[in-house]
């Protein structure tokens, strides 16, 4: 059958892949569990019997707070068939982000994953006037089990099967079926609507892009309730391919390693550590091995697609691979075949190095309003462009507006925002066409480059702008340097607050002799600012004048998502960090004020 609707896809399990028994498989207790094909069939449907059971209906929406895992599937069809829409929400929000997306969107029940989410939760149902109940994936003292809807369902399964039947055959691919909340990096998070084709076409889409196969294995690691990695799960589930379920960013490396994957999703930042981790077992070699070690990288960021670089760089690069690139692609398990990136701006040395040791990051571009993607570099050549996100995907319809803002139209863009039609037209307007908010160009009329946020890019006094993602991908590509946030808005020049790497820097430190017990008194030494300001010095000619930072400040935070100072897919809270650092802002920008640290 042609699939058109989320759950359509576990009809193709029947008929395709019926007899595959690791579907889906997560950890628990440190050993995998594996779910087979007919077993994800058979829970979706007792979820669906399960809330019939408890009196949900068509429209009614449910949320999911939980790290990945095979049983997020099970209640996303089992909605999907009921015409329920689910809204999944990240695991990092704080009481207060919990309380305002589950009020605005009247969710009516929600599952959690653990203790730490009910935490959270718990103290916030006598003030949700919808929300009826909660059910937990692990156990949880006071909240019920999905154990209990499942064994509802199952115990009710002749009651409700036909019924259910009917409602799915009454489903059409234009229904409402999911609403997901925007991060919220520029602004409050809007609550967008998507449908069935907004979610099954992205996802077939990036099925023919990617090519898994029933035989392969695909490793889950962005929290599945975004966007980009839900679009990632379902385009596994149409190709057939295994999906694991890696446990948390921390056990990436011994998830690799275990599942061996043929392919991931991944936002840049995560890509950006797997390099500096490289870089610095590369620091470590000694003698020949360490030349060797660096040759490689080297002539990694030379690389060009289709042989450009002629046969003689084709032969070193062949030596590089068997002598150095191996060692890269067993520690990613050996099999992985191509990344999707997506999400943020991706260095193009990453880029070039990683395409050059054979594993292919295929950038793309989207938002979670077009479902997500937009734009995709494709595996071969006509429709691959290192540096840009690719060529639009087909039935998506790109053009640059007269401001260099991105629009687009095509089965990808969303039905709306929730409850919030003036934010709707502002965003598609009378002709269908979906303003992204990012500027960008097309190369040769197909190949999309961005070059910033809209909202994001600052002017300076002397009336020049400044695109911070170029300067902070430019300085970022210093090992030295995990985070910057560039600044300068109405300012006569432009300058940064730097989250310094800190594994690096520690490293360092310790060659030097320099004390490393206090992280604000270790950048306060006089030989760590020198070696900033040697950092900055050197990579200041690769942007603009304009763009170039003339003042910057060292801070011994650490940013993550969990202190609330990035998004759960690792992008800037600018507002947040501005307001964290809004003392230190006002000193760089104060003549009088001369240093380059933040004591």
């Amino acid at each position: 059958m042609e699939v058109k609707r989320t759950f359509d896809f576990l009809q193709r399990y029947k008929e395709k892949f019926l007899d595959k028994d690791d579907a889906l498989a997560g950890k628990v207790n440190k050993q995998w569990v594996k779910y087979s094909s007919h077993e994800y069939i058979k829970n979706s449907n007792n979820i669906s019997y399960g809330l019939k059971e408890l009196g949900y209906n068509s429209d009614d929406k449910i949320a999911t707070i939980t790290n990945n895992r095979p049983e997020w599937n099970f209640v996303d069809m089992g909605m999907a068939q009921l015409g329920i829409v689910h809204v999944p929400i990240f695991t990092t929000l704080s009481a207060d982000g919990y309380r305002d997306i589950l009020t605005h969107s009247k969710v009516k029940c929600v599952f959690i994953s653990d203790q730490a989410i009910a935490n959270k939760i718990l103290p916030l149902v006598a003030e949700i006037s919808t929300l009826e109940k909660i059910y937990a994936f692990d156990e949880v003292e006071g909240v019920s089990s999905w154990k209990e809807v499942l064994e509802l369902g199952e115990a009710n399964a002749n009651k409700h099967a036909a019924e259910v039947e009917e409602i799915k055959k009454g489903i059409t691919e234009e229904d409402w079926v999911t609403l997901i909340y925007t991060s919220g990096t520029t602004g409050t998070p809007k609550g967008v609507m998507l449908s069935h084709k907004n979610l099954v076409n992205n996802a077939k889409v990036a099925a023919g892009v990617f090519k898994l196969q029933s035989n392969h294995r695909y490793l889950g690691i962005l929290p599945i309730c975004h966007v980009g990695e839900r679009m990632g799960n379902y385009q596994t589930q149409y190709s057939g391919c295994s999906i694991y379920y890696a446990q948390n960013l921390g056990t990436i490396a011994d998830d690799l390693k275990d599942v061996k994957p043929h392919g991931f999703g991944a936002v840049p930042r995560i890509l950006e550590k797997v390099y500096d981790k490289i870089i610095s077992k590369g620091e470590k070699l000694t003698g020949v091995k360490k030349k060797l070690f660096f040759w490689a990288l080297d002539l990694g960021l030379e690389y060009e697609i289709d042989k450009k670089n002629g046969a003689w760089y084709e032969m070193k690069l062949a030596i590089a691979n068997k002598i150095i690139f191996s060692k890269w692609r067993e520690a990613m398990g050996g099999n992985v075949i191509s990344i999707g990136v997506g999400g943020a701006a991706l260095q193009p040395r990453l880029e070039k190095v990683f395409w050059s040791a054979k594993i292919r990051l295929l950038n793309m571009y989207g938002l979670t309003e077009t479902s997500p993607i937009i734009t995709i570099n494709r595996a071969t050549s006509p429709l691959v462009q290192l540096g840009s996100v690719g060529a639009g995907i087909e039935g998506v319809d790109i053009k640059i507006a007269p401001d260099g803002e991105i629009l687009c139209k095509g089965h990808n863009v969303m039905i709306g925002y929730y409850d919030n039609e003036e934010a709707t037209k502002a965003a598609i307007d009378s002709e269908g066409w979906f303003h992204t908010g990012d500027i960008g160009v097309l190369d040769q009329g197909k190949f999309l480059r961005i070059t910033d946020r809209k909202k994001e890019i600052f002017k300076l006094s002397n009336g020049k702008y400044v695109s911070p993602q170029v300067v902070e991908n430019a300085f970022k590509e210093s090992v030295y340097i995990d985070q910057l946030m560039a600044i300068g808005e109405g300012e006569k020049f432009a300058s940064a607050i730097i989250s310094p790497n800190f594994e690096a820097l520690d490293t360092w430190c310790k060659e030097k002799g320099i004390d490393r017990s206090d992280k604000k008194a270790m950048l306060a030494n006089e030989e760590v600012k020198a070696l900033y300001n040697a950092v900055v010095k050197e990579i200041n000619p690769k942007v603009s004048k304009d763009e170039q930072l003339k003042r910057f400040r060292l801070v011994a935070d650490e940013w993550t998502p969990e202190n609330g100072d990035l998004s759960p897919t690792l992008k800037l809270k600018r507002r947040v960090l501005a307001e964290k650092y809004k003392g230190i802002i006002a000193e760089i920008f104060n003549h009088e004020v001369e240093s380059s640290v933040d004591k």
